[in-house]
């Protein structure tokens, strides 16, 4: 039986398969389309492998809580839909239960400890998912809170996920406590903060930040004709207005809370907790967006095909 370039177009997006591989297994299979897709799931491991050069920019950020311990990951993997299935979903959720017990200290740590209930480790277990799933799966990266109250989002399905830590003393109503949390994480979904406070904020890049606004007001007040010196001045005291902005756009608590923005989060925490009788701190928050700062290939498939054959 022959096959097409349509053929093994088909075969990959069915299998995930490189086209090489896909030519390869309907030729050994006479064209055949399922005894192909069995040949390429017979390849084990080395099929696997092939995969995993590919980039993988897709897949999920997820957030949870387990025994206490606060867990946010992101897997990858090569195409969006891979989110919407459950083995990958199962996959994924069981990395951040390997990260809340068995404590990685990094990446390699964590692809080398047990993956919960199997007698794998992390990596077999995402080697088995690559061959099941089709697609390169990548564990990317993680980060654990063991201390404080933890608050877990994940929004739009696995695109963003969130953990925010909080230290909360002298508060029984925590059911206002959780949904502050989950407002603080909707906050930094939305609003993207680098930042805890502007004390947090790296003292290079604010340096920076200081350098470009002065420089731009300084060119603003070129038309005034204005002595050098008084010049200056005005720019140093228009910096100060704009690396205030600058704070409010990337610091969480300088931010003006979503829900009232006539209150900073900042100023938000501090009248919650003060109704409630008790103190609230933002000690720290992790936010990962999935596939940011992978660069993304874009297939040409048609060309590709024909290419191969």
């Amino acid at each position: 039986m022959s096959f097409s370039a349509q053929d093994v177009k088909e075969l990959r997006e069915v299998t995930g398969v490189g086209m090489m591989d896909c030519k390869k297994a309907l030729t050994e299979t006479g064209g055949d389309m399922e005894k192909a897709i069995a040949y390429l799931r017979e390849q084990g491991l080395a099929t696997a492998q092939k995969k995993a050069g590919r980039i993988a920019a897709e897949g999920v950020a997820y957030a949870t809580v387990i025994d206490n311990i606060g867990v946010v990951v992101e897997v990858n993997a090569e195409t969006d839909f891979v989110a919407k299935n459950d083995k990958f979903n199962e996959f994924v959720a069981g990395v951040a239960e390997a990260v809340a017990k068995n404590a990685p200290s990094d990446i390699d740590a964590l692809m080398a400890s047990k993956f919960p209930k199997s007698d794998k480790t992390v990596a077999e277990e995402q080697q088995e998912m690559i061959l099941v799933i089709g697609e390169n799966i990548s564990v990317r990266r993680f980060e654990r809170y063991t201390e404080g109250l933890s608050i877990p989002y994940i929004h739009a399905g696995g695109k963003i996920g969130v953990i925010i830590n909080l230290e909360v003393s002298g508060i029984s109503d925590m059911d206002t406590i959780t949904e502050l949390g989950k407002d603080l994480a909707m906050q930094i979904a939305a609003m993207r903060p680098m930042y805890l406070d502007s004390a947090s904020v790296d003292a290079s890049e604010l340096e920076k930040e200081k350098e470009i606004q002065l420089n731009k007001a300084i060119e603003e007040n070129k038309a005034k004709n204005l002595p050098d010196d008084k010049a200056r001045q005005i720019a140093e005291n228009m910096v100060k207005g704009r690396i205030n902005k600058f704070f409010e756009d990337i610091c969480l608590l300088n931010q003006a809370f979503v829900k009232e923005n006539k209150l900073t989060v900042e100023k938000h925490v501090q009248e919650t907790a003060k109704k409630l009788g008790g103190a609230i701190k933002i000690n720290k928050f992790t936010r990962f967006e999935k596939g940011e700062g992978i660069e993304k290939k874009q297939d040409d498939f048609a060309a590709e095909v024909a290419s191969m054959l």
